[in-house]
């Protein structure tokens, strides 16, 4: 994910270019762009907690009006949404089975997601790297029968076994989408340039975005392909995939509005980019890189690729993170915008776009004097959105407010 070590991120960025194909060289990039300043800021809240690596904020939609954070050595926690809480609630601990290395950085436990009628049936998915070798779970636990406020992490059900040539770009969103399917954002495997093609190869996972439904299971596995999956009759295609020629999702969203699929790609020598994912679709890596070419090693004839709806280039920032269209009450100014950051160069943004034209408007800087290292957007059960931060082994949360 290029972000959880600002130093690490610039070195990954810029290593084992020589086979790339560039459009420009970075230093020929365009003006950075004078983005007006929207009247919202960045506020501190839950001073009071002290969390370790919070890679993912959630909620379980089930009214409690809890918030989870998942912690990234291989803990979740839980709080009630009061900014006055001092101590979190342990939700599941699996941190003897998750693989982290913090001089890497890139694995852990990086995704959560709550089933759409967790209420009913306590069950929840999680995204983590293993202790041993280069491979990831999606995986199903269940809360306790005796206590629904804790998981069991005895009830683990492995859902998807995901191996990896190298230990970064591991993506790791998992979201519920409105038609109630699990999907899976993943990297391209990692090292530099997609040596192996992943991202457009249809045989395998990686460097796509994954479909599945959890609730039944079919051909000896723990789920099932929806039928109207993109792949299911194409020879050679894993049926899993949804869409696919992207390099790293960092993160994977939807509207709660309109149903729309967002999509942060992290760039790797100039562009970062954002996407509206359709089924289907062809994002580009590693031909492209935004709207820009890459290196045609991977190229196929009569393909097409369906464009970020924005871009910026490393003149700006160098490691993106997604977040969401906010659907919250408390700040009308960021109603309908996109909210973003970057974590290399700590800046954060509110996007406009127009679902009708499908074209971006104005983007607006949030000002932050701390320049934080944004690692991590997340909704509260009401469409309010809260934003983590990691500075060193801890993080700090933030929400949005109007500006004075």
């Amino acid at each position: 994910m290029n972000r959880l070590s600002r130093l690490l991120s610039v070195a990954m960025l810029t290593c084992g270019l020589v086979a790339s194909v560039w459009a420009q060289k970075p230093e020929e990039g365009p003006p950075i762009p004078n983005d007006p300043v929207l009247p919202v800021k960045a506020k501190k809240t839950f001073t009071n907690l002290r969390i370790r690596r919070p890679v993912t904020i959630a909620n379980a939609g089930d009214g409690s009006n809890r918030i989870f954070f998942a912690e990234q050595q291989g803990v979740i926690v839980s709080i009630p949404n009061d900014p006055e809480v001092e101590e979190a609630d342990v939700f599941l601990d699996i941190e003897d089975k998750v693989h982290f290395d913090p001089k890497k950085n890139e694995e852990g436990l990086l995704g959560l997601a709550f089933h759409p009628k967790f209420k009913e049936n306590g069950e929840f998915f999680v995204y983590y790297t293993i202790k041993k070798g280069l491979v990831s779970h999606v995986s199903r636990f269940k809360t306790l029968k005796d206590d629904p406020t804790k998981g069991d992490p005895n009830s683990e059900e492995v859902l998807l076994t995901i191996e990896e040539p190298y230990w970064n770009h591991n993506g790791g969103s998992i979201e519920f989408g409105p038609d109630g399917y699990l999907y899976i954002g993943l990297g391209d495997g990692g090292s530099g340039n997609d040596p192996h093609g992943n991202g457009q190869n249809l045989g395998t996972w990686l460097g796509s975005i994954l479909r599945i439904d959890v609730d039944k299971k079919e051909d000896g596995k723990n789920y099932a392909i929806p039928a109207d999956n993109p792949f299911v009759d194409t020879k050679g295609a894993k049926p899993e995939i949804y869409a696919y020629g992207l390099r790293n999702v960092w993160r994977l969203t939807f509207d709660r509005k309109t149903g729309a699929c967002w999509v942060g790609d992290v760039g790797q020598g100039i562009w970062e980019e954002i996407d509206i994912i359709t089924k289907g679709g062809n994002y580009g890596w590693n031909v492209r890189e935004g709207l820009h070419p890459f290196s045609d090693q991977y190229a196929k004839k009569g393909d097409k690729y369906i464009d970020p709806i924005f871009e910026y280039h490393h003149n700006v920032g160098k490691s993106i993170t997604s977040g969401y269209v906010y659907r919250g009450k408390k700040v009308p100014q960021l109603e309908g915008k996109f909210l973003y950051a970057d974590y290399v160069a700590g800046k954060i943004w509110a996007l406009e776009y127009d679902y009708e034209t499908g074209k971006a408007g104005q983007n607006y800087r949030i000002e932050e004097s701390a320049n934080p290292p944004v690692v991590c957007f997340g909704e509260t059960e009401d469409g309010e959105v809260l934003m983590s931060a990691i500075f060193g082994d801890y993080g700090s949360i933030y929400e949005f407010v109007p500006a004075e």
